[in-house]
């Protein structure tokens, strides 16, 4: 077999699979991007839930759920607080957050996604954030949305 022509032809069709792939729009449900949704205020206790989600090929790829204080500090690192919430309820911030954003990948949406034993302040919250950045990778908006999820608590804890 001749090596060159054989060669050119693997080539060849490589290339044009690579072009028509190319020129496919995304007929995913989401957006290629970075979207957010953030708590508008912070909760009584001092958090700011948040989730953030990275659309590719219009597939939800990554998600993350999590919590910051005023300071900044990231909920799941909070040493203490999961001690605390392990001893009362068997779960804590970077395990629920992992079970909820599991889920958001697997169905690519939040219907379906049910509480977890131990977290049901968080799913609430997680939910509402959740539709609110999944509406905006549906729209290709890029901002960060607020969303009221304490009802009526406002402000900046101490």
């Amino acid at each position: 077999m001749n090596k060159p022509p054989f060669l050119f032809l693997c080539l060849l069709i490589s290339t044009a699979a690579l072009l028509v792939s190319c020129g496919k729009e995304n007929s995913g449900l989401f957006k290629d991007g970075c979207y957010s949704a953030v708590a508008s205020n912070f909760d009584s206790r001092g958090w700011k839930d948040y989730l953030t989600i990275i659309v590719s090929g219009g597939e939800i790829i990554h998600a993350e759920y999590n919590a910051f204080n005023v300071k900044g500090f990231i909920k799941s690192w909070d040493m203490d607080l999961k001690r605390d919430m392990y001893a009362a309820s068997r779960t804590y911030p970077n395990a629920f957050g992992r079970y909820y954003t599991r889920y958001l990948l697997k169905y690519q949406s939040t219907e379906g996604i049910n509480v977890m034993s131990g977290a049901s302040r968080s799913y609430p919250l997680f939910i509402a954030l959740g539709e609110a950045v999944l509406e905006n990778a549906r729209e290709g908006y890029n901002v960060t949305v607020e969303v009221n999820l304490y009802g009526e608590y406002e402000g900046t804890p101490d």
